[in-house]
């Protein structure tokens, strides 16, 4: 039986409908916390939370202007939501590439904003922000998603930095290309912009910088994420953990 070392706890998790939102979701859940699924799919989001007996939230979080004055009651905060886009800097449309950093940059910025002085009041808080391996390193095509995740990785170290004091971590997971939708998705859009056939995209494109040659499941970044949460990782802050199968060893 799992440890319900995360009982008394409510968990905020983005894009926890699919995914490694998720699969962190039923994580936390397993382990006692009560779990709010923040969801742009409402009917996925409310299937999620009644499996796990949280609630559902649902919201379009690229709509920032929304969340401005917005104030959080939770112990945990996982920064998940995402999306993907590729394509050449010269192409990559304006707009498109202004929402991946609402969605991936100002809005974890403005949820970790909302969820700190509740945090500081209790003198104890969580804020998980699912990064990637791409905050770490770069991949041609992908300017938006990258120059996203390395912000991300700024925030999350400024922010362990202000809430050490106040018995508040912050930390980053960097996963490389794990088995979601998210990463399904952009199958064939690799396959547009390099020039090859979808079939050989897993192998050429998503498995060439890694030594361990596979992908990612997404609850391995969710054991990650529990860990992370719960009380015996209170010394552990301002860190990227790398799941990626080497390939930020290069």
């Amino acid at each position: 039986m799992t440890e319900q070392d995360l009982a008394g706890h409510r968990a905020l998790v983005t894009g926890g409908a699919s995914g490694i939102g998720l699969a962190c979701a039923r994580e936390f859940a397993s382990r006692g916390a009560h779990v709010i699924v923040a969801d742009f799919n409402g009917e996925a989001a409310a299937a999620v939370a009644a499996e796990l007996g949280g609630e559902a939230w649902v919201v379009d979080l690229s709509d920032t202007a929304a969340q401005e004055d917005l104030a959080l009651d939770v112990d945990i905060l996982v920064n998940n939501a995402g999306v993907q886009t590729v394509a050449p800097i010269e192409e990559f449309d304006p707009e498109r590439w202004r929402f991946m950093h609402r969605l991936m940059v100002e809005s974890p910025f403005l949820l970790t904003r909302a969820a700190l002085p509740k945090m500081y009041e209790r003198g104890w808080g969580r804020i998980i922000n699912i990064s990637s391996a791409h905050g770490l390193r770069a991949s041609a095509f992908k300017s938006a998603y990258v120059s996203a995740k390395h912000a991300l990785e700024g925030l999350s170290k400024v922010t362990a930095l202000e809430g050490g004091p106040h018995g508040v971590t912050s930390n980053c997971i960097n996963p490389a290309y794990v088995r979601t939708p998210l990463v399904e998705k952009q199958i064939a859009d690799q396959a547009k912009v390099h020039g090859i056939a979808e079939s050989d995209v897993v192998r050429d494109i998503m498995l060439t910088e890694g030594v361990v040659k596979r992908l990612v499941e997404a609850d391995e970044v969710a054991s990650l994420a529990g860990w992370l949460a719960s009380h015996k990782a209170g010394m552990v802050t301002g860190a990227s953990y790398t799941i990626d199968g080497g390939w930020t060893a290069r």
